[in-house]
Formats: structure tokens, sequence, C-alpha cells
């Protein structure tokens, strides 16, 4: 019954408050009224400290208008008994008497002071906090219902949560702009207080004087100690209502109340708490000052110190407990050995003398080199390359080696000394440096460890000094340059037609998917990749596979297409355009046999010649580079465009650097000369 009556006895209530302002009361009435006035005012307070979000307190801007109309009631009845009976209660006698101590000049100056930090602290601060949370939340509400919108559409939440979640943004919007204006009626309250307490005072006083006869200092008394009460027992609640409203409004979201979040993040360091306590212990020292006071406070904030120290390792150990039962309750599930299995694209493993370089804490710059690397081989290449995971693996690895690994298996490995640098041989010369002795790991070529102290001798030698971190790099490069292929993967390849697609999308919808499949792009880039030929021109390579597809969707033709209309960079990549560019030749009856010999298959095209035959070949292609060696500076042999990709597969198992370029892949500016014919007996 009561349930239904609710909203009727708000009403009844608020109707009974606005009656006060007209119909007379008496003073007992008046006790009970402001008395009312005191425990409601307490009880908003409290319930401000104890929410833990604003919206709890949701019908708070509604609950100030009416405390400000009420308080403006009880004033306006307190003034009418004042004038007319010189009685307006108990409460307010008491307050003009015992709380001022009977001084009516010491009343009006708490009185003053009162709305003094109610008008100009607390209300103006709570007002522009209200203003401004009301600007910023409208300006966010439609970023929070694309928000729920968007997991709405992902599944993430059901219609209901939604509407729920739609429901908070705009009571949170309501309730912030509903505050902004309450706020003023705090603000219009401590004026009218300053405007009432005058009027009693002067009135009081004329009434007093003319209608009763008193004379001016006993008029004077006797009103003035009545409008001091009166008004020190509307300012005070009228305080609390303010310091209310400026706690909701600075409110911010939060699991636990406004109390236990004071506590529990005043408490975080307990350091601080401890050297509060200390600086109150000297300053107890100090002559003049009361030691009792400042040592009583002191031990207060160290015992509170150790408290929080205690609070925060036990936390802590919950903490690490709770982790350790997780990670146990993790490991007992089936999909925990999936972790176990991952293998990562690249990864360097290091010794334990190794670790200074790759530590940036320590002075190390192997992380800004690998960063570098990356940037190199993605603007040499046109390939992004993967994260390299650097990790130690001191059980497995001696204290100066390395070892660079693709997926899991080893592409590279070398031995470097951190604290020494590496010195290579400019002109060979009888006067070799003193150190440790070794070999470059990219290249292969005889070095020599020296100190640092010796960095200028080695250089006046005619020496090349380079630094560990850089030694270990340069091999990075080196080992991924020949494994670049590897790396593309499909999800790599979808990247870079997307990539493609932004810049001309028509050669990318006129080949995918009605010509070839991104697997087929994947292998002709592929190809590409592993032997040398950038693939930054995708415009140019996907143009000529979507021609290209309309004859052949073999891989290999694929591949022949693309590089023929990337002749131009082939020529100046492998530097045929600066020559003459000695290069070795195929003799005819060779290729002739190559093609006789060639096979198709759903695994490209392969040559099906007798192990003794394919050995042959190899060693003929073997020592033709060692001859042209000398003469050129890499290794280039020359074949028709038919047999190239057939002969590459067979010179890169002995010349692993060799470029194989047909002769239609040749642009005009090749300027080549051919000194040396590849044949056999």
């Amino acid at each position: 019954m009561l349930g239904k009556a609710r909203s009727s006895i708000v009403s009844i209530l608020v109707i009974l408050v606005v009656a006060m302002m007209i119909v007379p009361l008496p003073p007992g009435v008046l006790d009970i009224l402001i008395a009312a006035n005191f425990s409601i005012s307490i009880a908003i307070l409290l319930l401000t400290m104890y929410t833990k979000e604003p919206l709890e307190f949701s019908v708070f801007p509604s609950l100030l208008l009416i405390m400000t109309l009420f308080r403006l009631a009880v004033n306006v009845s307190a003034t009418r008994l004042i004038l007319l009976q010189y009685n307006a209660g108990r409460i307010i006698e008491s307050f003009g008497q015992f709380v001022v101590g009977g001084n009516e000049v010491v009343g009006l100056v708490v009185f003053l002071i009162l709305v003094i930090i109610q008008f100009v602290v607390i209300t103006r601060g709570s007002e522009r906090v209200a203003e401004v949370a009301a600007r910023f939340t409208l300006d966010a509400m439609p970023g929070k219902q694309m928000s729920i919108d968007a997991d709405l559409n992902a599944g993430l939440i059901t219609e209901e949560e939604a509407r729920e979640r739609r429901r908070a943004v705009e009571q949170e919007a309501d309730f912030y702009g509903a505050m902004d204006g309450a706020s003023k009626f705090v603000k219009g309250d401590a004026i009218a207080g300053l405007i009432i307490t005058a009027v009693n005072l002067l009135g009081g006083f004329a009434v007093g004087m003319l209608q009763h006869g008193l004379p001016a200092a006993e008029a004077w008394h006797k009103y003035a100690l009545l409008t001091v009460g009166n008004g020190l027992v509307s300012q005070l609640p009228a305080l609390i209502i303010s310091t209310a409203t400026g706690i909701i409004v600075t409110r911010s979201a939060s699991r636990e109340n406004l109390g236990a979040d004071v506590f529990q993040q005043m408490t975080l360091s307990p350091r601080v708490l401890g050297i509060t306590g200390w600086a109150l212990v000297v300053l107890a020292l100090v002559p003049g000052m009361p030691k009792a006071a400042f040592l009583c406070l002191g031990g207060a904030w160290l015992l509170l110190s150790r408290s929080a120290k205690d609070s925060q390792l036990a936390r802590e150990v919950a903490a690490r407990e709770e982790s350790y039962r997780k990670e146990l309750e993790e490991q007992k599930r089936p999909e925990a050995a999936l972790s176990l299995i991952k293998v990562d694209p690249l990864e360097i493993e290091f010794g334990l003398a190794l670790l200074p370089i790759a530590d940036p804490s320590q002075g190390g710059d192997l992380m800004d080199r690998i960063v570098m690397v990356r940037r190199q081989l993605a603007s040499e290449l046109g390939i992004v390359i993967p994260v390299v995971r650097v990790r130690d693996n001191f059980a497995g690895l001696g204290p100066n080696e390395y070892r660079i690994n693709l997926r899991g298996v080893e592409i590279g490995s070398g031995e470097i000394y951190p604290d020494r640098l590496m010195a290579i041989e400019g002109t060979p010369s009888d006067d070799e440096l003193e150190g440790i002795p070794g070999k470059e790991p990219a290249f292969g070529l005889d070095v020599v460890w020296i100190t640092k102290d010796q960095r200028e001798e080695a250089e006046t030698r005619g020496y090349t000094v380079i630094e560990a971190s850089a030694v270990l790099a340069t091999h990075l490069t080196e080992v991924l340059r020949q494994n670049a292929y590897l790396l593309l993967t499909r999800e790599e390849t979808h990247r870079l037609i997307e990539l493609v697609k932004a810049e001309d999308a028509s050669c990318v919808e006129e080949a995918i998917p009605d010509l070839v499949s991104i697997g087929d792009i994947q292998k002709v880039l592929q190809n590409l990749l592993r032997e040398g030929v950038p693939i930054r021109d995708l415009v140019t390579i996907m143009e000529s596979i979507a021609d290209a597809a309309r004859v052949s969707k073999d891989t290999d033709y694929l591949t022949m297409r693309v590089r023929e209309n990337l002749s131009r960079l082939i020529t100046q990549t492998i530097g045929l355009d600066k020559g003459p560019f000695p290069v070795a030749t195929l003799d005819p009856a060779l290729e002739q046999e190559l093609l006789q010999a060639t096979r198709t298959s759903d695994r490209g095209s392969y040559v099906a010649l007798p192990a003794e035959r394919l050995a042959q070949i190899m060693k003929a292609v073997s020592q033709g580079m060692n001859e042209l060696a000398p003469k050129a500076p890499r290794p280039v042999l020359l074949t028709s465009a038919a047999c190239r990709s057939q002969m590459y597969e067979i010179a890169s198992r002995v010349v692993p650097e060799i470029s194989v370029v047909a002769y239609e892949e040749l642009d005009s500016r090749a300027n080549i000369e051919a000194v040396k014919v590849i044949s056999i007996d």
C-alpha cells in the first residue's frame, strides 16, 4: 500500500512546502521542520558518499531543488516568527545563545564565513565541474552510441543489453545536464540567505524600537541573536547540501564507495605515508612547536604507513597466488598445449656473452639495428619482414654464439665478440694484427677480432673495422635477403594485393578471382624473390599476371612473362647496365637437351634427366662460374626463356648466388660481354 502512495506522498510534501511560505507556523512545528532539514541534508551527504557512480543517485538534481525550496520556506517561517512574536523556536534560540556564545557580532562573522565558503568555494567549483561534465558527456554521446551499435552488430551483446546501455547513456547525459542547472539553485539559495538575514536584522531592529519601544541596544541584542541563529540554522544544511553537490559531480564511476576509494588510493604508497609521519616528527623538534600534537600525528601517520605496507604485501601475495592458480587451471586445459607448438617467423638466439648488445638497458643497439634491417629490406625487396624475436639460449649456445631461425629452422649462425671489434683485411699483407682469428658470418671472409684500443692501428693498416652488433645485423640482412621468399605468406600476399588495389583497382579486379587465385600470385612473387628480383612494382606485376593468365595459368609461365615486363628492373638490379658486364652463356645443344627433357606436372615443370647427367651439368656450371669469377662482379648466366627456370633450379644448387637471366629479360640498356660458354663435352 505504501508503494502505491509514494508518488502521492512526495507530491503532497512539495505542496506543503510551498504552503509553509504563506501559512504561519507555531514555534514547535518550526523546530520539527528545522530538525528535519538537518537530518535530510545529512542523509543526502552520506548517500553521495556511498554511491558507486553518479547515476545511482540520478534523482539528486530534483531533490536539490526540493530541498532548496524547503530551506527557503523554513527561513521565511522563521522570519515571520522573529518579527511578529520574538520567538522562533528553541533550536534557533539555542544556536543564537550556545553556538555563538550570545555574541551577535561573532555570530554574524561566522554566518558570513559560512556563506562565503558555500558561495565562493563549493558552489562555484561544483557549478564549473557540472558545466564541463555536461558538455563532455553530450559530446561523447554519439561515440558511445556508435560503440554500442558496433558491439551489437558484432554479436558481443544482445538487443536487450544494447537497449539498457543506450538508456544508461541517455540517463548520464540527462543527469549531468540537469546538474549543470541544479547547481544554480545552491548559488541562489546562498544569495537568498544573505538577503533574508539582512532583512531580519534590520526589520527586527526597527520592530523592537518602533513597535515594542525597546532601547536601541536592547533591540539590537535581542533580534540580532535570533537573526544570527536563524541564519546559522539555514546555512549549515545549505553547506551540507552544497558539499553533497560537489561530491556527486566530481564522483567518477567506481566499484567501491567514496570512503573505500579514498582509503585505498591514499594508502597505495606506504612510503609517502611514512615520509609524512617522519616530517611531522621532525617538526616536533623545532623549538616553540607543540611537540605533543606533532608527535601524536606523526605516530598516527607512521602506524598508517605500517598498516598500508602490510596490506600491500598481503595484496601482492594474494595476487601471486591467484595468478598461479589461474596459470595452473590454464595449463590443465587442452588448448594450453597449442602455445607450445607455435613457431615464430623469425628468431635470433644468443649466448650469455651477447646479452649486452641485445639489452637496451645495457647500451645494446641490436634492436635498433634490426629495425633498420627491416626497413632496408622493405625498401629493397618490397616485402614487410615480420617482427624478429630476440631471446637468450644460454644452455644451447656458446657464450659468443648466435643463431638465426626462420620458422624454427636455422638459416644462419655465427660467433662474435661484443667486447671486441671485427677487422677485415683490405689488401693481403704479411703484417697481421694481434687478436682472435675468425670468419665473417655473412660472407665467410677471414677476420681478426681486435680490442677497441686497436681500432686506430687497424684502420691505419687498411683494415675495415666493424662493431659486433653491426656484424650480426649484416648477417641477418643477407640471410633474410636469400630467404625472403619463404616469409611471403598468403596473408602477406593478400595485404600486398590490397595495397595495389588502393592504387590501381582495375588490374587486381581483372585478375582476381576470375583468372588467378591469391595462391597463384603468391607463388609468382616467391619465384621472383627467390632469384633476388624486387616485387615493389606490384602494379606492373599484377598487370603482367592478368595478361599472361589468359594464355596459361602455369606458375612458371606467369613468372616468365612477369620477368620479361620487369626487364629494366632486372637489368638494373644485377648491374648489367654498367658494362661491359662479363657473363656466361649456355651451349645451344645443352639448351636443346634441357628443353627435350622438360616435363610438366601439377607441381610445375621439371627436368627428367638421369642423375649422372645432372651431375655433369652442375659440374660444368660450377667450373664455368669459377672461371668467370675473377672477371665479373657476380655470376650471371644467359639462357633462352624456355629453359631459364629449369637451368636456375640446376645451377643454384652449386652456385647459390647465381643469376640466370633470359635474353628476353635484358633491357636495351644492358651492356654485356659473353666470355664463357657452359657446355659438356
